[in-house]
């Protein structure tokens, strides 16, 4: 591909800030404690799509207790002041979590209030707990009180993609994850 064809493609992978052998080490420790945590308890691991789905998919595969596997959709968009934000449900789960221990799989927590409306939007269904965990946290941006659970790693302000994480819906397959060039 010319020079002028990159440019125009857009931003590329760029060095490598996760290698997949650092993630898939991460991700066997917090499936342990997600174990540990909910041993001899009904759990749903909630996957919040589409960033979280290659991370939750992973993680589902290393949590060893019974569990299932759910899927929210949403689109976050903000309000009039950047303390707000409000979030539109695109795909809801499909059973109910009365009664489970809910486990929140997400890719990145920024600002945090996506989460925090995702996390009272299912507590007010009367789950017996909602907890939280993130592949990258940037808890330096926080907005609002968030009580995070499990944190793979704490993220570089610069913008990431592969495991998952996108720009514009691409690089998404990448093992690795990515500084964006």
């Amino acid at each position: 591909m010319t020079a002028v064809a990159e440019r125009a493609a857009g931003p590329a992978p760029g060095e490598v800030y996760l290698p997949a052998e650092l993630i898939a080490a991460r991700v066997r420790e917090l499936a342990a404690a997600i174990d540990r945590d909910h041993r001899g308890h009904p759990l749903v691991l909630v996957a919040v799509l589409k960033g979280a789905a290659v991370f939750a998919a992973d993680l589902s595969r290393a949590v060893t207790i019974p569990h299932r596997l759910d899927t929210m959709a949403l689109s976050a968009y903000s309000g009039a002041d950047r303390g707000s934000a409000r979030i539109r449900l695109l795909k809801d789960l499909d059973r109910p979590v009365r009664g489970q221990h809910v486990v929140v799989v997400e890719d990145v927590i920024d600002t945090g209030l996506t989460m925090h409306n995702l996390v009272r939007s299912l507590r007010a269904r009367c789950p017996e707990s909602v907890r939280i965990c993130t592949l990258l946290d940037r808890p330096h941006r926080r907005l609002v009180e968030l009580d995070v659970s499990y944190v793979g790693f704490t993220a570089s302000e610069r913008f990431v993609v592969g495991y998952g994480l996108g720009h514009h819906q691409r690089f998404r397959n990448l093992p690795d994850v990515h500084f964006l060039a």
